[in-house]
């Protein structure tokens, strides 16, 4: 079977109850959960599913995240999709991890504690380096380094996301926030919306959580991508072990390539994606970035036969 590039979501697409609807529904999913819990000690279902509000904490949602999407996908591969056959993977932030599964890179397991150990790591670096997000609305990238520069000046400020034309995400220190907020109009960047994060991820107010992950990766085995694997941090393949430890604790404190990446794809020829599970999240951003660009979707039961046929007839 021939198939599509598959991307997959980072932090933020998390909503309780993620999976449990391929789960209920697929055998493999279900099973892929319940791996899940017993790697990691604890009910990762329960935290997803039942509690209130644990799905939202960095070290819940990355996991559950990474879950939800390898559940999906392994739904289609029992149906015949063949991951091998993958022009290539891609994952915003978070999303990587699941790519490099996707791609051969490291097994279910090992790619699961690294992304609770991730989430750990950014959310204790979080409440070491009280930070945060924000969302610059309609900036260029020009603008977003300008007010980056503003920022920096106040405390650590960098350009975290360049997700597509007017989404770019500025992460740092809160008084650093401030004062890209108080002169943003100054710039030609009509509004500043802090986002609702534990940090200010993708900036030096990680660097405690990229050094852990960085020792975590160099104990993990690691193979080289059955499929090339497009980094955030530099937008292009990524195709050795030493490359993937590399790009992934650098992941942590750079910026998301994320436009670029995409951008790169489309210059290939690439007209078609698969988004897996959880959401439509990259389907609306790769929207901004080329509206006639078409993703297929992966994130709930009934869209399984429909993705099969996509893939298909890539």
């Amino acid at each position: 079977m021939t198939t599509l590039p598959i991307i997959f979501p980072g932090q933020g697409a998390q909503a309780r109850g993620m999976g449990r609807d391929f789960a209920e529904a697929f055998p493999e999913a279900a099973a892929t959960w319940e791996e899940a819990d017993q790697a990691l000690g604890f009910s990762l279902r329960d935290a997803c599913w039942e509690a209130e509000d644990e799905v939202n904490r960095t070290d819940i949602a990355q996991p559950g995240i990474f879950t939800a999407g390898v559940a999906a996908i392994r739904v289609l591969q029992g149906r015949g999709l063949d991951l091998s056959a993958a022009p290539f993977t891609a994952g915003l932030s978070l999303g990587e991890y699941t790519a490099h599964w996707a791609a051969g890179t490291f097994n279910f397991a090992d790619g699961l504690r690294l992304v609770r150990l991730r989430g750990e790591a950014m959310q204790d670096a979080a409440e070491t380096n009280p930070s945060g997000m924000a969302s610059l609305m309609g900036a260029t990238p020009e603008q977003a380094e300008a007010l980056a520069a503003v920022g920096a000046e106040h405390g650590i400020c960098q350009v975290a996301n360049l997700n597509a034309p007017g989404q770019i995400v500025i992460s740092g220190a809160f008084p650093a926030l401030d004062a890209v907020e108080a002169c943003a109009k100054e710039h030609g960047v009509r509004r500043v919306r802090r986002l609702v994060v534990a940090g200010g991820f993708h900036s030096e107010c990680m660097r405690p959580a990229a050094d852990r992950l960085a020792e975590a990766l160099a104990k993990t085995d690691i193979s080289a991508p059955a499929v090339p694997v497009i980094s955030n941090v530099t937008a292009a393949p990524v195709r050795s072990p030493e490359e993937v430890r590399s790009t992934l604790a650098t992941q942590v404190c750079a910026p998301v390539l994320w436009e670029r990446s995409m951008r790169r794809a489309l210059d290939e020829g690439h007209r078609r994606f698969l988004e897996a599970a959880p959401g439509t999240i990259l389907a609306g951003i790769l929207r901004k970035i080329d509206a006639e660009a078409e993703v297929i979707p992966l994130s709930r039961p009934e869209e399984v036969e429909g993705a099969l046929a996509s893939v298909g007839s890539a």
